[in-house]
């Protein structure tokens, strides 16, 4: 607080008020009601003693808070380029791009465990499995990339309606291809007409369209700025799933995965896997 004395002659009124414009006599800020910080911090739950469980903990659950905010924003750019409202879609893809870059850099925590120190409370997760991870899955499905079988190991979740109406709904490449058949880009109507459920499947007249828009970017300046946004989303997904995969290398060896899966295998089989795949091979043709 700081007291101010009148220049009045008043010597004993004070005023006070608080150094960062509130009153001196307002409620206090509800920050930790607003944000349910309470609620928030009160989820860590570790089952040993270990050290690093902890930070295993809170890491996990800022990864899914992550992907939360990013399915947010995806989603938002998704329905912005239905609406023909690439702008507002470029600026959600801005935003994005800062989540990624926050979500790549939450590896370095898991990889300054040793393969001891994971090793001390790796067997109370029992089959729990980052795999297992509604969220991620839905980012998969929003960017483009289906496969029904994936909802699978979610079909005694809780989330298993979430994940299988993501499978269901347009995916934010589907919409692009969409916008680019309205501005007049040979997409053919079979792309279009493919299943929202069914994987994606490269297709040369989106190859051409994309060829078009980087042969004539001044002419298709929205377009060609929505395909380096999208270049730049796809290579962080990469570079998460790389990190991902050497993170795992260092601490886990070759050994399974939690969730069932063949681990180190497993992850260096999706980490080959690139969203929006014409827009990589097209530049083979530039």
């Amino acid at each position: 607080m700081v007291a101010v004395r009148p220049g009045d002659g008043q010597e004993d009124a004070v005023v006070t008020r608080c150094p960062y414009g509130g009153a001196a006599d307002a409620p206090p800020t509800a920050y930790a009601e607003y944000a349910e910080m309470d609620a928030l911090l009160a989820l860590q739950h570790p089952r040993t003693a270990a050290a690093t469980e902890p930070g295993f903990i809170i890491m996990s659950q800022v990864m899914e808070l992550l992907f939360k905010l990013l399915h947010i924003e995806f989603t938002t750019a998704r329905d912005r380029l239905a609406d023909d409202d690439v702008d507002a879609a470029l600026w959600a893809l801005r935003r994005a791009a800062r989540v990624q870059q926050v979500a790549l850099s939450s590896w370095d925590f898991f990889s300054a465990m040793t393969p001891g120190e994971f090793a001390e409370f790796r067997e109370v997760l029992g089959t729990a499995s980052g795999f297992q991870s509604a969220s991620y899955r839905r980012l998969e499905f929003l960017l483009g990339n289906k496969n029904p079988s994936m909802v699978l190991p979610h079909r005694d979740a809780s989330t298993h309606e979430q994940v299988s109406r993501q499978l269901h709904e347009p995916s934010l490449y589907d919409t692009v291809l969409a916008l680019l058949h309205r501005r007049g880009l040979p997409v053919a109507d079979t792309v279009l007409a493919r299943p929202c459920e069914t994987p994606y499947e490269p297709h040369d007249s989106v190859e051409r369209a994309w060829r078009e828009v980087y042969e004539n970017s001044a002419a298709n300046r929205q377009l060609f700025l929505l395909a380096e946004a999208l270049t730049d989303v796809a290579e962080s997904f990469a570079r998460w799933r790389y990190t991902h995969l050497t993170v795992v290398q260092r601490v886990l060896g070759g050994k399974p995965g939690t969730g069932g899966t063949d681990g180190v295998s497993w992850l260096e089989r999706i980490s080959g896997h690139r969203f929006f795949p014409e827009l990589w091979s097209v530049r083979s043709l530039l």
